[in-house]
């Protein structure tokens, strides 16, 4: 690809969408509050209401005045930039047989969703001590019993049962899973993504290298609604350029984002160990 070829708008969007392929945590996210992002500091405002009260109806009574809802609103601050600067020489673009250019922006696709969910999954330690469940020391024989016990404390929660909801696992726990031989899988192709393993009792099951892990040992795996956490983010400033010292086509873009856990009662820490044995 010439570098006077080079559509920023176009580029941009192709970023994005590999993106998108790319996420895990993010995926998993409720997205619906992106807008028009243009700086490190920018706010998203999240309206949300109250609950609703249902009353027994009286034929031929008259019903008391309405119900005033509540209503409240979150600021999700675009609080992270991440950027990259690359350039392929022209010698080695002449000697390639692929289009380098092309190539290195997949992998700055990766390395921009690899940060953004690494981002999501290091909120564990806005989790609330309630709302964690701990284990250590698991095996293929404690699987059943924790997935339960996680859906059961989601519901208690008041998290509707036809509510879509998420587990999402270090290797190390997905190994053991995977061990359990519990997961169902799936024909759906719109539910077959990366990181997908299969579901049980309710819950999609994600694997990511990007669980936390903290010093003695514990991965900090998530279970959640889609709604849970809410994200945003922009792709801008993608630029291609001629470095001017250097025979060779660059590329740089800017990636703004922020997160912002907005039902903190739809999202669970399970903060497990594996058994050596």
């Amino acid at each position: 690809m010439a570098i006077t070829n080079f559509i920023p708008t176009v580029w941009s969007e192709t970023l994005a969408k590999a993106l998108d392929k790319q996420y895990i945590a993010v995926r998993n996210c409720n997205r619906q509050f992106e807008g028009d992002i243009k700086n490190v500091g920018d706010r998203v405002k999240i309206n949300s209401i109250g609950n609703v009260t249902v009353f027994d109806y009286k034929k031929n009574t008259d019903m008391t005045a309405p119900q005033t809802l509540d209503d409240s609103s979150i600021t999700l601050v675009i609080d992270r930039a991440k950027a990259f600067n690359f350039q392929v020489d022209d010698v080695d673009k002449t000697q390639a047989n692929v289009n380098l250019l092309k190539a290195a922006m997949g992998e700055a696709a990766n390395a921009i969703a690899d940060e953004a969910d690494s981002y999501i999954y290091s909120l564990y330690t806005e989790i609330a001590k309630d709302e964690t469940i701990a284990k250590k020391d698991i095996t293929y024989n404690d699987v059943v019993d924790l997935l339960i016990s996680a859906r059961e404390k989601l519901l208690s929660n008041n998290v509707n049962s036809n509510t879509e909801t998420v587990l999402e696992v270090s290797p190390a726990i997905a190994a053991v899973i995977l061990k359990s031989k519990i997961l169902q899988s799936t024909d759906n192709e719109d539910s077959i993504s990366n990181g997908y393993l299969g579901s049980f009792v309710g819950f999609d099951i994600y694997v990511s290298n990007n669980i936390k892990k903290d010093e003695s040992g514990n991965y900090k795996c998530y279970a959640r609604t889609r709604r849970a956490i809410a994200y945003a983010d922009q792709v801008n400033f993608v630029e291609a350029y001629r470095p001017e010292k250097r025979f060779a086509d660059a590329v740089k873009g800017l990636h703004l984002y922020g997160a912002k856990i907005i039902y903190p009662k739809e999202l669970l820490l399970l903060d497990l160990s594996v058994s050596a044995s």
